[in-house]
């Protein structure tokens, strides 16, 4: 099994195609289909299989593209670290993001990054909070900038830096009956009907534990991935909306109502693996530590 091979089994994989892979290497796609054809040989089971909606990995490929990926990532984190003793940071760093960020401080580091280390290559990858946690403990993401609730707390085999903390709050149409209160107790929204982010969301769980410890169940009546369009339905009356503040920034169809007893929050958080972490990886989180350190807030 050489690296090329698993070079081009990961960019088939993640391309689901041997023409874009071969663009991607950028290589012949013979010889993609040649290394793939050698490497399914010596393991003794098929790796992809081809049909008319494009090239999809078998269970095999499956189990091996963790593996692929890894190895990798291996190699390229002991090229980064020869380099760096040289003086050369060179390499890539791939960073996941949640979203939104409640300020501009995480553009801002970027940019100062880019500045200090101009030959690394960046890549920026946005998901949930725990689809980023999943990819940064297989390797895929040297950092992540996830969003935390009240309850959470970040896997123990992993550093984490307090980046920024924002209130959860409800947004409701103006003519609401609630529209006239803030702040509002939690149980409040106790019969209300509730728009909000899909259960891969901190978020949504965050809510859902503080609702039971209240005394009810939510009545979630619609849920999305996107925020903007959580928004969107508050302003249409499908429900009132929980979350974020800073995903109300420049909202004008919804009034934005406080939430207390209890009072929920939105905590950033930069995390890392310091046992696997690349050069490049390290030297952004130096960065990090002294541009986006947190100061406590209040209780």
């Amino acid at each position: 099994m050489e690296l090329r091979q698993l070079a081009y089994f990961v960019a088939v994989a993640e391309e689901r195609s041997f023409t874009r892979a071969a663009e991607r290497i950028p290589i012949a796609q013979p010889a993609i289909s040649q290394q793939i054809r050698r490497l399914e040989s010596e393991l003794g089971e098929r790796l992809f299989v081809r049909d008319r909606r494009g090239v999809r990995l078998t269970a095999a490929g499956e189990a091996l593209l963790p593996s692929a990926r890894a190895t990798l990532a291996s190699v390229r984190a002991g090229r980064e670290a020869v380099s760096a003793l040289r003086g050369l940071l060179t390499g890539r760093l791939v960073l996941g993001l949640v979203h939104p960020l409640p300020d501009r401080r995480v553009p801002r580091l970027l940019g100062a990054f880019h500045r200090a280390h101009p030959t690394i290559e960046l890549t920026l990858i946005e998901d949930q909070t725990d689809a980023l946690l999943a990819a940064l403990a297989t390797g895929e993401l040297d950092a992540a900038l996830i969003g935390m609730g009240r309850y959470d707390r970040a896997p123990r085999d992993m550093q984490s830096l307090l980046v920024a903390r924002e209130p959860v709050v409800v947004a409701v149409p103006p003519r609401h009956p609630l529209a006239t209160r803030s702040p509002i107790p939690l149980r409040a929204l106790r019969d209300e009907p509730i728009v909000t982010l899909t259960r891969a969301s901190k978020l949504r769980s965050t809510l859902e534990t503080a609702c039971h410890a209240a005394g009810f169940v939510p009545r979630i009546v619609a849920e999305t991935s996107d925020l903007a369009v959580v928004v969107e339905l508050a302003a249409e009356r499908l429900g009132v909306a929980v979350l974020p503040q800073s995903a109300l920034d420049g909202a004008a169809d919804v009034i934005q109502l406080g939430l207390s007893q209890p009072r929920l929050e939105r905590r950033i958080l930069l995390v890392w693996q310091p046992a696997t972490s690349a050069p490049a990886g390290r030297a952004f989180v130096a960065l990090a530590r002294d541009e986006l350190a947190f100061l406590p807030a209040h209780p």
